[in-house]
């Protein structure tokens, strides 16, 4: 054989699979693509599957969260088919600000029943995480639930009377009382209830594993099971729970990982099948 082609040939062996290297940052939901030949069985990150669909054009699109406390750094993801292709995520650390408040003791110190209380409400919400929601299309682009002032962002690190908390899973919307609050995507109702300290609480399921939560409303306008529309009105601002003022606190949980819900603002449009 002439050296040219031995030379060709040990070349084109020795490629390897195109990957590609995506950058995040904490508490960010990330689109992934891959252009494949071969049929994708699994995308996996961190140990958990991630959805992902394939477009008319053959490309696979993925999501995936990246947790408000995943260290910054590196990260491996697999599409796991015939073969295994590799891409990395590139982690950011996110610039979250410090909220500092001084409220009375009543409204930070709490006894043996009240802590009961609010860890049955934290298992009450974590349960919702789990539960099947049979959504299509998968991630439509959201749009805000109301209107509003952004009282507290994402990731603000708390302090209560200057003890540390833990970091703000989600944003607070200041606004009226009785502002109508709306479904920011579709889904099904998961959990409507009155708690210690989120006050009267909805959480939706949009599939997937991804769950938002609506805290301290005035007023529920759904109940369990119900399927909600985009842009429905669901419930009313309010400032029950333990609560300095009228708001609505929004948080979004994708696979379990804590997600800033504004990275829901800004997805694709959904593919078509």
């Amino acid at each position: 054989m002439p050296y040219f082609m031995i030379l060709f040939l040990s070349l084109s062996l020795a490629t390897p699979v195109y990957a590609h290297d995506w950058t995040a940052t904490q508490g960010d939901i990330i689109e992934v693509t891959l252009n494949s030949n071969t049929p994708i069985n699994k995308l996996t990150y961190m140990g958990k599957e991630w959805p992902f669909q394939e477009a008319a054009n053959g490309t696979i699109h993925g999501w995936i969260g990246v947790d408000l406390k995943q260290k910054a750094g590196n990260y491996p993801i697999k599409w796991l088919g015939k073969k295994t292709t590799t891409d990395h995520i590139h982690i950011k650390q996110g610039e979250f600000r410090i909220s500092r408040i001084t409220v009375e003791k009543k409204m930070s110190s709490f006894d043996a029943a009240a802590i009961k209380r609010i860890r049955a409400d934290q298992q009450a919400i974590k349960n919702t995480y789990d539960m099947h929601v049979d959504i299509f299309p998968l991630f439509t682009k959201a749009s805000m639930p109301v209107d509003g002032i952004e009282s507290t962002p994402f990731g603000a690190q708390r302090y209560v009377n200057g003890a540390a908390k833990s970091p703000h899973s989600g944003i607070d919307i200041a606004a009226p009382k009785g502002t109508l609050v709306k479904a920011p995507l579709a889904g099904k109702v998961l959990l409507v209830e009155d708690m210690f300290l989120n006050g009267t609480l909805i959480a939706i399921g949009h599939g997937k594993g991804l769950v938002s939560v609506y805290a301290h409303l005035s007023k529920t306008l759904v109940k369990v099971g119900e399927q909600v529309q985009a842009g429905q009105n669901i419930a009313e601002v309010g400032s029950t729970g333990r609560s300095t003022g009228a708001h609505l606190h929004w948080g979004m949980r994708f696979n379990h990982a804590r997600i800033n819900p504004h990275s829901l603002l800004s997805l694709v449009t959904p593919l078509d099948k």
